[in-house]
């Protein structure tokens, strides 16, 4: 299913990632050539908050004090996400949800989307793999395209 206005809309999974910040980067670039809009998906969960400052000091400068919460720390990510899109003057919007299943809170936000761009994969403890969890769900679940991107590679 598609967007039924006129408005190309892209879902973009953001967790702050190396690969997440790729695949914002890809997103906002089709969005300028498509004139279209970009719709940003956080999903944050109860991890140990020991794993969310050093996301932020990669992602956004380390913003984060041990005090934030993770849902502190999710929208801060997203915040600073937004306000990238913004300086590039796309239409961006956001939401920051508490969501077992970061690939679930993706694919419930690209209902009416027309496409998905993910990184092909996030934080997960496996670094070896090629494709994490998140992508591989949205990719079998998706209601519409998706692409997958990945850093280039030294």
């Amino acid at each position: 299913m598609t967007s039924s206005s006129s408005t190309f809309v892209i879902v973009v999974g953001f967790d702050g990632s190396e690969h997440s910040q790729v695949a914002l980067k890809w997103a906002m670039e089709e969005a300028r050539q498509r004139e279209g809009e970009l719709r940003l998906v956080t999903a944050w969960s109860n991890l140990p908050l020991s794993w969310y400052p050093a996301v932020l000091e990669t992602a956004i400068g380390g913003i984060a004090v041990p005090e934030d919460s993770p849902e502190q720390i999710a929208g801060a990510l997203q915040a600073a996400a937004l306000k990238v899109a913004a300086a590039e003057g796309l239409a961006a919007t956001g939401q920051v949800v508490h969501h077992h299943s970061p690939a679930s809170a993706i694919l419930a936000a690209a209902q009416d989307a027309n496409l998905i761009v993910v990184g092909s994969r996030g934080h997960g403890g496996f670094s070896d793999l090629h494709l994490g969890s998140v992508s591989s769900q949205v990719i079998h679940h998706a209601p519409c395209s998706v692409l997958v991107t990945r850093p280039k590679t030294p």
